[in-house]
């Protein structure tokens, strides 16, 4: 079904057309200007493809920059400010108080410059074969040459540069985005739009970006090499730079899966799981609780430095949120190496390790970093307050995680007594003294080896 076309009013009076597909996460993906017309992009099947991609595990926003496609052709300010607004524009009319952003080809400086003015709107940023510096781009040989011929005969122009976004390999391809872009925006319109953009530069800006940063690029892309993806990266503060085989700038041509993945995987860290309400604890409820320690954690910092060391401690939280939104778990606080959780079922909490160590081991197979994971579970009536779990419960699910070693699962008696008959297989540790606990404690392994 095609998406219903909206509106919004920019600051300075500018009609923005955009369409929302999906539910979830909130995310904005902004128009390849100089082209863009969102009703005629869903009508290319390649499109569509990539746009219901996105839109399977979450909202995902398209709308038009001025004078281009639906929006308000009438206009002849093309800055960076102006672009933002029609931007701020969208997420206004929506009401999007925290939302994802990626930036394709010239929009990637206007999502930079709205990542660096606003960084509590910004969740996620994602750049797309882009840029800092527009001189930079439009100085290549590669964009003067297209300049001259639009000059020249429009119709040609728009042939030769379909070619050259998507590859000259797919001319079927190539054949229909020319015809977009005739319709997508006047070609008196596109050298002031040109223009602009070669006053763009957000290079200032990028040490000032604080929003989880993942710079995107195809390998052979004829118009910003991978040089300029580098800048991007190494200059925005714990950017990842992940390079991707194939010369089209359109994401759907080629390898699109991989270009999904990337995304999927990059916006599923730092996004807290659809939980389970902890108030169900507060009245009484029954909950399993688990912890997660990273082993040698403040070994790793001293060996490889603080930046590195995050960037692997995001590998951490990235696959334990995945195996907690994948098993039903609620993630009650993160704790820098660790993570607190807790579930409604013990063979869901259980599950969930298993998956968790399943994960750090194929990890470390192939990192030159492994991660080793220490996991302790228990389960009990924790008391529920300020979205946080406190009690006898919780201390003792703590206590297990502490006396558990890297790779290993350790459970109370309580858990194992919970899944009898599931077929989970336990190794009896034997009574433990735990800090803080009169009596001793009867630990079980959980042999997720072996299982």
């Amino acid at each position: 079904m095609e998406p219903r076309i909206q509106y919004a009013q920019t600051a300075d009076g500018v009609s923005i057309a955009f369409w929302t597909l999906g539910e979830g996460m909130p995310f904005v993906q902004m128009p390849s200007f100089p082209f863009s017309h969102i009703q005629l992009e869903w009508q290319l099947p390649g499109w569509r493809r990539w746009y219901e991609r996105l839109a399977e595990k979450r909202m995902l926003v398209r709308y038009d920059t001025r004078g281009t496609g639906l929006s308000d052709r009438d206009v002849t300010d093309f800055s960076l400010d102006a672009l933002v607004l029609d931007l701020e524009a969208v997420v206004d009319r929506l009401g999007l108080e925290r939302f994802a952003l990626v930036g394709p080809l010239n929009s990637g400086p206007v999502a930079i410059a709205h990542a660096a003015r606003r960084p509590e709107k910004i969740s996620h940023l994602v750049l797309w074969c882009s840029y800092a510096r527009g001189s930079r781009y439009y100085e290549s040989p590669q964009v003067q040459a297209l300049r001259a011929l639009r000059d020249k005969d429009w119709e040609i122009y728009t042939e030769t540069t379909a070619h050259a976004l998507v590859g000259w390999s797919a001319a079927g391809e190539a054949h229909q985005l020319a015809a977009y872009m005739r319709e997508s925006i006047r070609p008196e319109t596109v050298e002031a739009a040109w223009r602009g953009q070669e006053e763009f530069d957000v290079k200032p800006l990028l040490p000032q970006v604080r929003s989880p940063t993942l710079v995107l690029h195809r390998r052979e892309f004829p118009f910003s090499d991978v040089a300029a993806a580098r800048e991007l990266a190494s200059r925005i503060p714990d950017a990842r730079l992940t390079v991707l085989e194939g010369a089209s700038g359109a994401p759907w041509i080629g390898d699109m899966e991989a270009a999904a993945t990337a995304i999927d995987e990059f916006l599923g860290e730092g996004v807290e799981p659809a939980t389970a309400p902890v108030e169900a604890a507060a009245r009484g409820g029954f909950r399993t609780v688990l912890f997660t320690d990273v082993e040698g954690s403040t070994a790793l910092t001293e060996r490889l430095g603080d930046a590195k060391a995050r960037e692997v401690l995001r590998e951490h939280e990235r696959i334990v949120r995945e195996a907690l939104r994948a098993h039903g778990g609620s993630e009650i606080k993160a704790m820098g190496d660790g993570f607190m959780a807790s579930f409604s079922s013990a063979t869901g909490a259980l599950e969930c390790a298993i998956a968790i160590q399943i994960a750090f081991a194929a990890h470390s197979e192939s990192a030159k970093e492994p991660i080793r994971v220490r996991i302790g579970l228990n389960a009990g009536e924790p008391i529920a307050e300020d979205e946080d779990l406190f009690g006898t419960a919780v201390n003792l699910a703590a206590r297990i995680a502490a006396q558990t070693q890297g790779g290993e699962i350790m459970a109370s008696d309580v858990v194992r007594q919970l899944v009898a008959g599931k077929g989970f297989l336990f190794a009896d540790r034997g009574e433990v003294a735990l800090r803080g606990f009169e009596d001793p404690v009867r630990l079980y392994e959980v042999r997720w080896r072996e299982g």
